[in-house]
């Protein structure tokens, strides 16, 4: 670089564009040049937080998955339908009424870390007569089935579901398959008829079954914010899908991903998970007992409500009507007995 300046310089560069730029010699112009390029470094370095990451083995679950199922020295546990083969671990088959999970049996005590998963979803029958979806999880509990994808209701920690079958109505305005976010406490409960409105913290919608590509999710924790990204487009791109700022989560979780079909299958195949963690700087460490979002509002989500239907407007007026009726009776009632009371006192 500094020999390309002072090329230029030697062919007159700077005096034949800018006349009156003029230096004394070569030397003040390679020094003007290297002053300029360090304060532009340094600026584009304020605009970017320092980020390293390193890969935590402990957490991860990749090919080749030496003794997965069946060693105690494997750092996961294998429940229900989940079957290890050469190249995934099949969670459950195309199969109707399977239930399979992945689970680490060490709890993860980072502060900042990123989780990229890559994963695959395929089946033969045609769209929306598929289902249901797969569902990784950081929480509290571990290993115990149910139905929020094949692990239990009221969990306590975070939830990131790729549900790929629509139960709520057609009114929605949602495109599955789905990708959305919880963060559970214990007594919320996952609304699977809604698919998850209620409690849902933010979502988008990523076309990740029967793809030809990859299929990929990034779940990355720091600072307090949770941000969640996918890549299932096969252009090696992250794209935008949650972010949520003032998220805060406990140390001691376990990480696992489940997945389960109903009438409706699938094959839920999971290639890889990869924890990394991040080195960042940040506050002091609070302690937390259960998982919390500092806006509540992020729980709010807006549902349009049906109409009431003509009987349910004709028993509403009805009842309506009756109960002014009785009120109005006994406060006639009570009205009389006051006036004879009170006839009374003066005899």
């Amino acid at each position: 670089m500094v020999a390309a300046v002072t090329d230029l310089v030697r062919l007159g560069f700077f005096s034949s564009i800018y006349p009156m730029f003029k230096l004394k010699n070569i030397r003040e112009c390679i020094c003007l040049f290297a002053v300029l390029c360090t304060i532009l470094r340094l600026s584009v370095a304020e605009d970017q937080e320092f980020m390293e990451e390193f890969l935590k083995r402990e957490y991860t679950l990749a090919n080749p998955y030496h003794g997965l199922g069946f060693s105690s020295s494997s750092p996961w546990d294998l429940t229900g339908t989940a079957v290890v083969t050469p190249d995934h671990v099949r969670l459950t088959a195309d199969q109707p009424g399977r239930q399979g999970a992945v689970w680490s049996r060490i709890p993860l005590q980072l502060r900042d870390w990123e989780l990229k998963v890559h994963f695959k979803i395929h089946g033969q029958a045609k769209k929306n007569l598929n289902g249901d979806g797969l569902a990784f999880w950081l929480t509290k509990e571990r290993m115990q089935n149910g139905p929020v994808f094949g692990s239990r209701n009221e969990f306590t920690g975070l939830g990131i579901f790729v549900d790929t079958y629509p139960n709520a109505d057609k009114k929605h305005d949602r495109v599955f398959p789905y990708v959305s976010v919880m963060l559970g406490n214990g007594t919320l409960s996952y609304d699977h008829d809604s698919d998850g409105r209620p409690t849902e913290l933010g979502g988008c919608s990523a076309m990740v079954r029967n793809a030809r590509h990859d299929t990929f999710l990034l779940i990355r924790y720091t600072k307090n914010r949770l941000t969640v990204m996918v890549d299932v487009d096969g252009k090696q791109i992250w794209k935008d899908c949650v972010d949520i700022i003032g998220l805060r989560m406990p140390i001691g979780y376990y990480l696992g991903a489940s997945s389960a079909t109903g009438d409706l299958a699938d094959n839920h195949d999971l290639i890889s998970m990869k924890l990394y963690q991040l080195t960042v700087e940040r506050s002091p460490e609070e302690h937390l007992l259960i998982p919390r979002v500092d806006s509540m509002e992020q729980f709010n989500v807006e549902i349009q409500e049906e109409g009431m239907s003509g009987v349910q407007l004709f028993f509403t007026l009805l009842f309506t009507i009756l109960g002014l009726g009785v009120l109005a009776v006994v406060g006639v009632i009570v009205y009389g007995r006051w006036k004879e009371n009170k006839r009374k006192r003066f005899y």
